[in-house]
C-alpha cells in the first residue's frame, strides 16, 4: 500500500504525510523522488528521511502535542498547516467505514482535517482491517478523498461503497502490485 502511494508522487511536488505505520512505509518508497517537499506531523517520517539527505528534498515537521503514536497535533499543528498549499497529502487512519474515516484521538482527527485542507487531492492509506472498524473521531466523510489505497483482501461490499462514495479506490495485492483500479466517481455511479 506504501508503495503504491509513493509511485502517486512526482518530482518537483510538494505532498503531506500524516502520521502512521502505512504512512511510514511510503517514506521509505520516497528516497528516489527529485525535487520533494513533505510536511509531516510524524516524529518517525521526518527521522527516516533525515537519515538519507538530499540537496533536493526539505521536510517540514510541524509541531504539536505527541500523542502516544508519535504524531504531533493540536493547535500548533492546525496552524502551521493552515498556512500550507500542498498538491497531495496521503493520510493513514485508525478505521473507515460508510460513515467516514476516524481515528481515536479528538487532536488527531482536527490536526488530520487540517492537513486534507490544505489540497484538493487526499489519498487515504488503509488496509482491509481498517473497515468497519470506528474510532471516536470522524476526520472526514469517504467523498473527502479523492483516492482510497487498500489491499486485495479488502471485502466487495466495502469496495462497492468506497468506489460509490470516492474518486478512485486502487487495490492491490500482498506484494504491493497494482491488482486492479476502480475510477468510477460518485456522480458517475449514480449517473449509471
Amino acid at each position: 500500500i506504501g508503495r503504491a502511494g509513493a509511485a502517486l508522487v512526482r518530482a518537483g511536488t510538494s505532498i503531506g504525510l500524516t502520521a502512521g505505520t502505512t504512512t511510514y512505509h511510503m517514506a521509505m518508497s520516497l528516497l528516489d523522488v527529485v525535487d520533494l517537499t513533505v510536511v509531516t506531523n510524524c516524529i518517525h517520517i521526518a527521522e527516516y528521511l533525515h537519515q538519507f539527505p538530499r540537496s533536493d528534498r526539505t521536510v517540514l515537521l510541524v509541531g504539536g502535542t505527541r500523542t502516544p503514536s508519535d504524531a504531533l497535533v493540536g493547535p500548533t499543528a492546525v496552524q502551521t498547516l493552515s498556512q500550507l498549499q500542498l498538491d497531495l497529502v496521503f493520510m493513514g487512519v485508525h478505521g473507515m467505514s460508510a460513515k467516514g474515516f476516524t481515528t481515536p484521538n479528538l487532536a488527531e482527527a482536527e490536526t488530520n482535517r487540517a492537513f486534507a485542507n490544505t489540497t484538493n487531492d487526499v489519498v487515504v492509506l488503509a488496509d482491509h482491517s481498517k473497515w468497519n472498524l470506528n474510532g471516536l473521531c470522524t476526520i472526514m466523510p469517504l467523498s473527502g478523498a479523492a483516492m482510497v489505497v487498500s489491499d486485495s483482501s479488502l471485502r466487495s461490499d466495502a469496495r462497492s461503497v468506497l468506489t460509490r462514495e470516492c474518486r478512485s479506490v486502487r487495490i492491490v495485492d500482498s506484494d504491493g502490485e497494482r491488482q486492479q483500479r476502480h475510477t468510477t466517481s460518485a456522480s458517475d455511479s449514480r449517473a449509471q
